[in-house]
């Protein structure tokens, strides 16, 4: 360690290196730790001593010193015995300046849980279950097969039926079940179930599933308040018991996301548009709800993957932020050129598994690469591409993903696919960006490849994509193509289809569509689009098509015209009106072919403005609704002459 480096760094007025400040040095942790002034202790593994020490501390002395604790060893100062001292230091200081980096603040809601309990599952593992929990949780138990014979008991209610549906979270599971049939404990002998009924409803604080069948929510693991397991497993039933007892009172809740409905572009006027957001919700917690999008608070698990892939910023996350990711990657990349002049990797993991991971790795293993710095944040889902190019963007050589399982691969597929596109596209190899395995972290890294200078990472996600693309290309050449359902792009009109009804302009949400106020023309500004695909729905005539392509040019920030005509001008007094081919059309199609058409003067109506047009039908020689000519007023002088 460079120790008066990361004094700097974590902008310090002293510092103090020791070696076990945990175990034989502790008295100086209660020295400083009674004080005034905010303690920096870079150890993350026993934060939770050092915070119980300063409660104790408070509680004797009624003061205590503010702390922050940051893990430096784990992800910088155990490395390979080859590892580049200057790099080491490097990394080390840029952790602790991002560390004094205010953490953003996520707002929270309270849940109610009464502890009513529904059991689904077979008779002897639902009672078994039953017992485990009845002394803190309300419990009934459904089951669906004739399991061994029970005695009725007056801790648990018993009813028989099939589950057909379940929706809800924690204080508020709704369940729908099939043939339900409630138990009488009245009688002798063999226990007698009441009436069938068809369908049945229920509500309950506490879901748990003994099925042993699929799950009854997807990432039924990030359900609150719902338990699953398969009971023949030993163990899970005790395992399930030990959480669930506890889900009684109330609960903060955080609300991890703010959505701005105006600035969705789900849907316009019943026309299908963006789903990005319902594709990649791994919970089911985003609803299409008329225009825009609901997201339920209560089933939401804060993976961020629908702000990752939302094109307008429309949904947002209150715990990690963009502008948060974007000012730590920053921080860290400029504190480690400044003590390197090097450039660094950047690895994304997730605060738990992928930080146990590292930990494993620099105790057991030869640590992560000296080049490589590490960026925790609580889903590897929460980073989409706008993240990766800020990175980049930063002045980092390579952004690393590190995946816990299977499903964050899959969740984080389409985004890096996107900015390997990008890179690509710049002239830069696409291996720049990747998730990797555990494997990896030790490895390390080319830094030949980069964007020459740092570029100023200001405004929003699309603002930065751009700017840092543009940057990293040598030069602009044609526009970048992009995988299918990248949120850049221009749309195609189908001049021969299209008859400038302008209703794609009238429902695009974003405004990159629109009108000339002296001619029929569709204009389009391509910086504007979102690739949503309400236009290319909303199209009567099928003539739109969407072209992802990321157009790095400034001819991509004007409008410009897709389709244009002249308007016809009206045969009686030459205002112009419509679309001269649309007009023409119309004619071709109903002179002569049509009875009210042939042999008369009726397709000069068609000719006309809406004006003309009506005074041609009251005033005509034909006309059904003329009523002749109106009569000479009568005056004095026909009286006289009379």
């Amino acid at each position: 360690m460079d120790a008066e480096a990361l004094r700097a760094a974590a902008a310090a007025d002293q510092v103090f290196s020791v070696d076990q400040l945990c175990i034989g040095e502790m008295s100086k942790a209660v020295e400083h730790l009674g004080g005034n002034s905010e303690v920096v202790i870079a150890c993350g593994q026993q934060a939770a001593l050092f915070e119980r020490l300063g409660e104790e501390i408070q509680a004797e002395t009624g003061r205590s010193a503010p702390l922050n604790t940051i893990d430096i060893r784990d992800r910088a100062g155990w490395s390979s015995a080859n590892a580049d001292p200057r790099r080491i230091n490097g990394k080390q200081a840029a952790l602790l300046a991002a560390s004094r980096l205010p953490a953003p603040m996520a707002p929270a809601k309270t849940i109610q849980s009464d502890g009513v309990c529904c059991i689904v599952g077979p008779t002897e593992q639902a009672v078994r279950m039953a017992e485990l929990v009845q002394n803190e949780l309300g419990v009934t138990c459904v089951v669906s097969d004739s399991g061994p014979v029970q005695l009725p008991s007056d801790q648990y209610d018993m009813a028989k039926g099939k589950l057909a549906s379940a929706r809800g979270a924690l204080g508020n599971f709704k369940l729908e079940f099939e043939h339900l049939q409630t138990l009488n404990p009245a009688g002798r002998g063999a226990l007698g179930f009441g009436e069938v009924q068809a369908t049945a409803r229920s509500e309950c604080d506490v879901f748990i599933d003994l099925r042993g069948g699929e799950p009854a929510f997807p990432s039924y693991e990030k359900r609150n308040g719902y338990f699953w397991a398969d009971p023949a497993k030993s163990g899970e039933l005790e395992r399930i018991a030990l959480t669930a007892r506890e889900r009684v009172g109330e609960f903060e809740k955080t609300v991890y996301f703010n959505l701005e409905e105006s600035l969705c572009a789900h849907s316009r006027a019943n026309k299908p548009g963006c789903t990005r957001c319902l594709d990649v919700c791994p919970t089911e917690a985003i609803f299409s709800f008329g225009d825009t999008v609901q997201i339920d608070s209560d089933i939401c698990a804060g993976c961020g993957s629908c702000a990752a892939v939302c094109p307008t910023s429309a949904v947002t996350m209150n715990e990690t932020p963009f502008e948060a990711i974007t000012k730590a990657v920053d921080v860290l990349a400029r504190t480690y050129r400044e003590h390197t002049q090097q450039s660094p990797r950047l690895v994304f993991h997730t605060m738990g598994a992928g930080g146990d991971t590292i930990a494993r790795l620099a105790r057991f293993g030869d640590g992560l690469a000296d080049d490589l710095i590490p960026l925790g944040i609580e889903h590897v889902d929460r980073i989409g591409h706008a993240e990766i190019m800020a990175a980049l963007g930063a002045g980092f050589a390579e952004v690393l993903i590190l995946a816990d399982t299977d499903a964050d691969r899959e969740a984080l597929a389409s985004e890096v696919a996107l900015s390997q596109a990008m890179l690509h596209g710049a002239h830069h190899s696409s291996s720049r960006v990747r998730v990797i395995g555990a494997d990896e972290l030790s490895v390390e890294g080319e830094n030949a490849a980069r964007v020459s200078e740092p570029v100023l990472l200001v405004g929003g996600r699309r603002d930065i994509t751009r700017v840092v693309v543009a940057a990293m290309s040598d030069k602009i050449e044609a526009p970048i193509p992009l995988p299918k359902g990248a949120p850049y792009g221009e749309i195609s009109i189908d001049s021969d289809k299209c008859t400038l009804c302008l209703a794609c302009v009238s429902l695009c949400p974003t405004g990159a569509l629109s009108d000339h106020p002296d001619r029929p023309e569709v204009q389009f500004t391509e910086n504007a689009c979102v690739q949503c695909g309400v236009c290319e729905s909303t199209c009567p005539e099928t003539a739109i098509n969407l072209v992802p392509q990321l157009n790095l040019s400034k001819e991509a920030l004007s409008t410009r015209a897709l389709h244009g005509e002249d308007p016809f001008e009206c045969v009686s007094c030459g205002r112009p009106f419509g679309v001269a081919s649309t007009i023409n059309r119309i004619v071709e199609k109903l002179e002569n072919q049509h009875w009210m058409y042939t042999n008369s003067d009726n397709v000069q109506l068609i000719k006309m403005c809406d004006d003309c047009r009506v005074k041609a039908q009251y005033h005509g020689d034909n006309s059904p609704m003329a009523a002749g000519q109106r009569p000479r007023v009568r005056t004095s002088d026909d009286y006289l002459d009379s």
